[in-house]
């Protein structure tokens, strides 16, 4: 059996660790392609300003678009050449980190997320989209980042609702990587670089990721409230460090080297509800997480324990609570047939699924969310 697991060279993350960006900078150079929106910049001027300093590196401005498609990532490819640049580094959210992975390719690429609300800083893989902001195509790459450097001083500053967002999609990574495991399916760790052009890399998940995944679910539910909490408040505490990590490094190897499933795929599918679109991911896949469970029928225990803990942070129970106060017959079987089609990872599920399943599955889960949130 061919097994995969991917990770980055290096995970570091501490109170101020941007001022140390400079350091990690000089393994390749003197100069780096800064790839971040101009709002995130602003946010550690002062910290870039010193890290530069300190260290006698440059910061080559890219003034990005804010879209991570082709047109762009053609763009800063040719601003890295005309200036020499050393390496590349996204800075910011999901869209920064993207571009900058398709503009480095697997070589020399410095990730700085400055929110803890999705688990992509880790990844060799970026979804890219056309100038408009449709979808275009996923993108895979020979390695996961060189550095993830993670200030988490920076994010305790972000609003709240990232961080939580971040643990409603960590919320999913054990359940999804048990079922990946249970089915003996392939994981995205196996998969060759390239635009989607001839994925064959077929390969398992390893005992390791499915540790990690677990590890992942079980700090959530012993630091997702305080970690909240110390949010809210803007401060750094040890179960703020805890979910940080759990958010982007364990969530991360677990999702790309244990597996996906189900839970996702119900999130894609229900993103074809307009109510759900002011909804951020994590926040749409903890209700895919309920609907797994249910799915797979797991213990009533299990299942409580989800709900408990999604209400303790403020993570959704229900369809309601991403938009959808009303949802006709034919809507739920498209919601259901687009997390059904082929290329979906609900087929990882160690069953055959079909569409009617699922459908009886997110109204099962909708009903008990309510239940629970008014018991």
């Amino acid at each position: 059996m061919r097994k995969a697991f991917i990770c980055p060279t290096k995970y570091v993350q501490g109170q101020d660790e941007l001022l140390n960006l400079g350091y990690f900078i000089k393994v390749f150079g003197d100069s780096a392609l800064l790839i971040a929106h101009k709002d995130d910049i602003e946010r550690v001027k002062d910290k870039l300003d010193s890290t530069a300093k300190k260290f006698g590196v440059t910061f080559v401005e890219s003034n990005f678009d804010g879209e991570c498609s082709r047109e762009e990532v053609a763009r800063l490819q040719e601003l890295a050449k005309n200036n020499k640049c050393s390496c590349t580094i996204g800075l910011g959210g999901g869209k920064a980190i993207d571009t900058a992975k398709c503009v480095a390719k697997g070589d020399n690429l410095i990730i700085v997320p400055t929110i803890a609300a999705t688990d992509a800083p880790t990844s060799h893989s970026a979804v890219l989209y056309t100038p408009d902001g449709a979808f275009d195509d996923y993108a895979y790459f020979k390695q996961s980042p060189d550095v993830v450097l993670v200030d988490t001083t920076v994010i305790a500053k972000a609003p709240t609702r990232f961080l939580v967002s971040g643990m409603g999609d960590a919320l999913s990574t054990y359940f999804e990587a048990r079922a990946t495991s249970n089915s003996y399916s392939n994981v995205n760790a196996g998969l060759p670089c390239g635009y989607r052009e001839g994925l064959c890399g077929e390969a398992k998940g390893t005992n390791t990721a499915l540790a990690l995944a677990k590890l992942c679910y079980e700090t959530l539910i012993k630091d997702g409230l305080k970690a909240k909490v110390a949010s809210d408040c803007n401060l750094v505490t040890p179960a703020l460090e805890n979910i940080i990590e759990t958010n982007i490094l364990l969530s991360g190897l677990g999702f790309e080297s244990g597996g996906l499933a189900a839970a996702h795929a119900i999130h894609d599918g229900l993103t074809i509800l307009e109510g759900t679109h002011k909804y951020f991911h994590g926040e749409k896949v903890a209700f895919g997480t309920i609907a797994q469970l249910v799915l797979e029928n797991a213990p009533t225990e299990e299942i409580e324990e989800v709900l408990e803990f999604c209400l303790q942070v403020g993570l959704p129970v229900c369809l309601e609570d991403i938009g959808v106060d009303t949802i006709t017959e034919e809507e739920l079987k498209e919601v259901a047939q687009k997390a059904c089609i082929k290329e979906e990872s609900i087929h990882s599920m160690p069953f055959p699924i079909d569409v009617e399943e699922v459908a009886a599955a997110i109204i099962t889960a909708d009903s008990m969310g309510k239940n629970y949130k008014n018991r």
